[in-house]
Formats: structure tokens, sequence, C-alpha cells
């Protein structure tokens, strides 16, 4: 089908918005939601002013006012950084609320027994709760990743030749394309999402091994 290679590349695009994406929001999940529980109260306060600002608004509006708005104070991205940029700071935020959630449901006893260890605040995080607190976290993991995946068809706003973009372009060269094109679309976008779906439980499983259940 011709209009297949054309979609393709754009699914190329994607993807690599997706990873990118994807990396900056969970390294972004950790260090916030680290933050919201710092005993710092300046970390606190400013991991939770990020996480408010960025759930508080629109991915839309962020991404104009990175792509946008951002140059006029000197500040020029490529539509490729400002895509990523303006989705992992966003996921990333509500990504932080399933890291601090999941964190703070670990039971206090064992904070109490690693404190008996006499395990440093670094220990008690590393070898205790974070491992714990990593198997409730997949799930939301999880979801935040299809969300991002459904998230990066904003990218086609900005000028970046993604998957949406691409379906668009070819409906506006033919309208006879306009059904084909957005069924391949649908398609393209679920098999993407696919070894998303899989990995998660893939991650699930592993990390249920040897837990009571």
């Amino acid at each position: 089908m011709e209009l297949l290679p054309e979609l393709l590349r754009g699914a190329n695009v994607t993807i690599k918005v997706l990873l990118a994406s994807a990396a900056l929001t969970f390294i972004l999940a950790f260090i916030a939601g680290l933050g919201r529980i710092s005993k710092n109260l300046l970390i606190r306060k400013l991991t939770g002013l990020y996480v408010e600002i960025f759930r508080g608004t629109s991915l839309l509006v962020q991404m104009f006012w990175i792509f946008f708005a951002l140059p006029a104070f000197g500040i020029h991205l490529s539509a490729y950084f400002a895509g990523v940029l303006a989705l992992g700071l966003n996921y990333g935020a509500y990504a932080s609320e399933i890291v601090r959630g999941a964190i703070l449901a670990i039971p206090k006893g064992q904070t109490e027994a690693s404190i008996a260890l006499n395990l440093t605040r670094w220990q008690r995080m590393r070898l205790v709760i974070l491992p714990q607190a990593f198997r409730i976290m997949l799930p939301g993991f999880g979801n935040i990743s299809i969300e991002l995946l459904k998230g990066t068809s904003l990218v086609s706003l900005i000028t970046l030749s993604d998957l949406t973009y691409q379906a668009l372009t070819l409906r506006n060269t033919d309208l006879s394309y306009t059904m084909p094109a957005f069924v391949l679309l649908l398609v393209l976008y679920f098999i993407i999402a696919l070894p998303l779906l899989y990995a998660t439980r893939w991650f699930e499983r592993r990390a249920s091994k040897g837990v009571a259940s």
C-alpha cells in the first residue's frame, strides 16, 4: 500500500520521541517523587511547585510555550527537543506522584527495622524501601507509558513529522486517503503500544517472584 511507507516514516519519529521522552519522564519522576518526601523544606517546595505547575496546565500549551515562546528569550529548540522536553516534564510530574505514593505505601515497620540495623537514610531507601516500592510503581508506570505514547501525537502540532502528522499530510494531499490513512494510524499506534503492555506485565511478574501474595 502506497500509504504505508509514509506512515512508517512517521512511526519511526514517534518511537524516537516516545523513547527519549519516556527516559526523561522516569528520571524526573524519581527526582520529583523523592523530592516531595525530602526532609529539606526547600526541596519539597521546589519539587511540589514543579509538579503542580505541570499537572495543572495543558500539555499542548506547555509544548507551544517551549517551542514558540522560548525563542523570545533567546532559547531556540528544535521541534524534536521541544516535544521531548514538554512530554517529559508533563508526564514526569504525573509519574512523580506514583513514585511518592509507592514509597509512602511501604509500612513504617520496614523503616524502623532498617534503622535498628543501623542503615543510613540512603541505604534504607536503596536497599529496603525502593525495591518494595518499585513493585507498587510498575502498574502506574505502565499506564503512564501508554498515555505518553498517545501524548506524542501532539508533537505534530509543532511541525514534527510524526505518525499523526504524516496521516494528516496524506489526508490533505488526497481526501480519498482519509479512511485508510486513519485506520492505519490506529493500527500502528496499537502495534507500538503492545510492547509497552507486554514489557510492563513481564516486569510485574519478575518483580513479584518470591513475594508472598
